[in-house]
């Protein structure tokens, strides 16, 4: 026999023996199958990279949780849906996964909508799906009014918004005469009632309410009834589909009051599409700067899962799938009422602090960011 017979010989129980020592330490991951998580949010079209920016949140949080045996022992799949944006096409989202459901596939959670107008009309159907509901950004304040038992945020709503920037209006930026400008949508409509309130309980006044339509992107009637106000700075309610156009006509027409705009904003667009006009203007954001809450493993993680940087609403994605994780924990089932049970239980220790829900599923504790544009960049300027 020769010397190489002999070592292949004696190699290859050797090499038995470490393949079963790798499968039994692989034996800590999911092994009961898989449980899907959608995340709805526009996948597509003009908020694409925010809901993006959702589904990475999620997808990290998901590889963290598999990594580490599953959800129970089932493996978290997460699939984005597209709602475009749109109301009419988040109601077809909700048919398909009830859809799913029917036919047997195992789901456990739906993971938005990105905006409310789209959350209040999809959860027509989930409320009566045996699934639990996260938004990451959804802030329309009636969602959680509505007595649905499965529907939960990971996110403030418009009062504590608007509670927070008439504040930094009022005492930080010395505003006293207020124009609120805002979108022709829910969200837009909902928020200017909520800042206009908020304002006055301060002692500003709100000398004009200008309405603009969704997506518009000329104002020059806008900007002559901002000039004409009298006012000393500025809130817009809306998107980032026309923010920066405002400002730039603002900008053109050398007005150049204190600017607020709101979460609807906090997209790189608005920086992008300003022709420079945006620098200086704030906006505020339900979430952090990841670079500001998260650690560098954190984001090496990210990065290597979604080939980007995380931006905007990662984080919220991130807190929604985490938090959902934990209740699933907590109950000891994939059963939505006792997960449902278990959130409104739950006290989770998050990047951004502990999530407490009340019986509406509304955070106990809610927080909004507050950002500065500088050099092109979002910079975190309060807390």
């Amino acid at each position: 026999m020769s010397k190489s017979t002999i070592l292949v010989r004696l190699l290859v129980p050797i090499m038995v023996v470490v393949l079963i020592g790798l499968t039994g330490c692989g034996s800590s991951g999911p092994t009961k199958g898989d449980v899907t998580v959608y995340v709805a949010a526009p996948l597509s079209g003009f908020q694409a990279n925010g809901g993006q920016t959702v589904v990475g949140g999620v997808r990290l949080a998901a590889e963290r949780i598999n990594r580490q045996g599953g959800l129970l022992g089932y493996r978290v799949v997460v699939e984005g849906v597209d709602d475009e944006s749109d109301s009419d096409v988040a109601v077809e989202v909700a048919k398909k996964i009830k859809a799913d459901i029917e036919s047997g596939k195992r789901v456990i959670a739906v993971i938005g909508h990105y905006n409310s107008g789209q959350t209040l009309a999809a959860m027509e159907l989930y409320k009566d799906l045996p699934i639990v509901v996260i938004t990451p950004t959804s802030s329309e304040v009636s969602i959680t009014q509505r007595g649905y038992h499965n529907f939960f945020r990971v996110n403030a709503n418009d009062a504590v918004q608007a509670q927070v920037d008439a504040d930094y209006l009022v005492n930080k930026l010395g505003a006293r005469r207020v124009i609120v400008a805002h979108n022709d949508t829910d969200y837009g409509r909902g928020l200017r009632d909520q800042i206009k309130q908020a304002l006055q309980a301060l002692g500003a006044q709100v000398v004009s309410d200008i309405e603009v339509k969704e997506g518009q992107a000329r104002y020059a009637d806008e900007v002559k009834r901002i000039q004409a106000a009298g006012a000393d700075a500025i809130f817009y309610a809306g998107y980032e589909i026309e923010c920066p156009y405002l400002r730039y006509e603002l900008q053109q027409a050398q007005v150049n009051l204190p600017f607020l705009a709101s979460d609807g904003c906090f997209l790189a667009a608005t920086i992008d599409n300003a022709n420079g006009a945006a620098e200086g203007m704030y906006i505020s954001s339900f979430a952090p700067s990841p670079k500001a809450v998260a650690d560098a493993q954190w984001i090496k993680d990210y990065q290597s899962i979604e080939a980007r940087n995380p931006d905007t609403y990662s984080i919220n994605g991130y807190l929604a799938m985490s938090v959902l994780a934990e209740a699933v924990k907590q109950a000891g089932v994939l059963d939505a009422l006792k997960v449902a049970d278990a959130l409104r239980a739950l006290n989770y220790s998050s990047l951004i602090g502990p999530i407490r829900y009340d019986a509406n599923g509304d955070v106990r504790d809610p927080k909004i960011f507050i950002f500065q544009v500088k050099d092109s960049e979002f910079v975190q300027v309060f807390p």
